[in-house]
């Protein structure tokens, strides 16, 4: 018995020790275990726009329907719908740290669409702003025909209403524009 005993202890010592929690595993009681926070630059405020009550947001498409703005009237557009060689790409326009990547989730009309994003940098544009591509004729692009819902980590959610606006932009798009 004893034998067994001066056997085993070695590999039940080991065990034991996987089980309890090293050193290097932080518990944070403000958050969940390994959790990365990403700091907004300090030259980069988060943006707060406090808009009059009943102003409602809208879409604005451009003449030849390859592309549509979702926003606020004299602000920046919020979200962007744009045609490019059969391909939608949608601009969520918000910062986005250099380099990070993301899933947009977008909800609406029965369907999930969740958008890989990157940072991206736009001509004539400063810093970055997050930015995804899905072929046109992809089924799950039906949810932006109705009223939808977005939600970006770190860039809040968004409520979309409905409009012929993106309908028309994937369309158009699905058509090889």
């Amino acid at each position: 018995m004893t034998r067994l005993i001066s056997r085993t202890a070695p590999a039940l010592a080991l065990l034991l020790a996987a089980c309890s929690p090293s050193a290097a595993t932080t518990e944070r009681a403000d958050g969940p275990v390994d959790a990365v926070s990403v700091a907004m630059p300090a030259d980069e405020a988060a943006a707060t726009t406090a808009r009059p009550a009943g102003v409602e947001g809208g879409w604005l498409s451009a003449p030849d329907a390859t592309s549509a703005r979702f926003g606020y009237p004299g602000e920046p557009p919020l979200l962007t719908l744009a045609c490019r060689a059969g391909v939608l790409v949608v601009t969520r326009n918000i910062s986005a740290p250099i380099g990070a990547e993301a899933l947009f989730a977008l909800q609406g009309s029965g369907w999930i669409l969740r958008l890989p994003v990157d940072a991206t940098a736009l001509p004539g544009q400063r810093g970055y702003v997050w930015q995804g591509t899905v072929p046109a004729d992809d089924p799950r692009l039906k949810l932006l025909e109705g009223k939808f819902a977005g939600t970006l980590p770190g860039g809040g959610h968004i409520e979309v209403p409905a409009s012929d606006a993106p309908r028309a932009v994937i369309k158009r798009c699905e058509g090889g524009a």
